[in-house]
């Protein structure tokens, strides 16, 4: 089991900043390698700091290569509240990054489990992940790695926990459809060169406990970072128990 590196901030904003900070770094060492970002509440502030760190020129976003995390079956970048569409608007369109330079799941298709291996080739040819950002949901998900996951998946499509349905309608401002989930897998987490987790508030503190725990289970996917060999988790301290 490898020890995480933890750190406990006194609000998102610090929290966020620490997150950046390990980010950039990476950034200024490996400029055009390959980079997942998790949509969602939790990161934005790390996007909206990269993005204002590309701006001012201390790195170039421009030059990097990005992988969509996850998407919801059903929506593409057109929708308001779609995976793609929170990147387009946080990261690709504020850094105006070109999109020859990132790869994202078409998640209105008929052929899903092309999608899967498309980006799994996609990563494979850019040498794999140099850093994945991530969220973790109320119930531990990563991506959408739900409770229950096999830890052996590369991309994959999956039946989404009732528990991330029901969150995620505060992305949406018409109902639709939920069920199910694109994702990469917990192999690409682990096989990452870096991952970084950040969570804040209340409402994360049973999923960052179990993390801390000792117990490696499906049924908490977040807990499989402690296996991970450069994991980094920056967390405010609502969502420490």
């Amino acid at each position: 089991m490898n020890a995480l590196n933890l750190k406990v901030l006194p609000d998102y904003e610090t929290m966020s900043d620490a997150a950046t900070e390990l980010v950039i770094e990476t950034f200024k060492q490996a400029p055009e390698s390959l980079y997942c970002f998790a949509g969602g509440d939790t990161p934005v502030g790390t996007l909206r700091r990269l993005v204002a760190a590309h701006k001012s020129g201390e790195i170039d976003l421009q030059k990097a290569y990005f992988v969509e995390l996850d998407e919801w079956v059903g929506l593409d970048g057109d929708d308001e509240g779609s995976c793609l569409n929170y990147l387009k608007t946080e990261l690709f369109g504020p850094a105006e990054i070109d999109s020859s330079h990132y790869h994202y799941f078409h998640a209105k298709s008929t052929e899903l489990e092309g999608e899967c291996r498309a980006a799994d080739l996609f990563i494979k040819k850019r040498d794999g992940l140099e850093l994945i950002l991530l969220g973790v949901g109320v119930n531990g998900h990563l991506g959408f790695n739900e409770p229950g996951v096999s830890f052996e998946n590369h991309a994959h499509i999956i039946d989404l926990d009732s528990t991330t349905q029901n969150v995620g309608q505060k992305y949406f401002t018409k109902e639709v459809d939920r069920t199910k989930g694109i994702t990469l897998g917990i192999k690409h987490i682990l096989e990452a060169k870096t991952a970084i987790l950040v969570a804040n508030g209340e409402k994360k503190q049973t999923a960052i406990s179990h993390l801390l725990g000792e117990k490696v289970t499906d049924e908490w996917p977040v807990t499989v970072l402690r296996k991970h060999d450069n994991a980094h988790i920056f967390i405010d301290k609502l969502a420490l128990v």
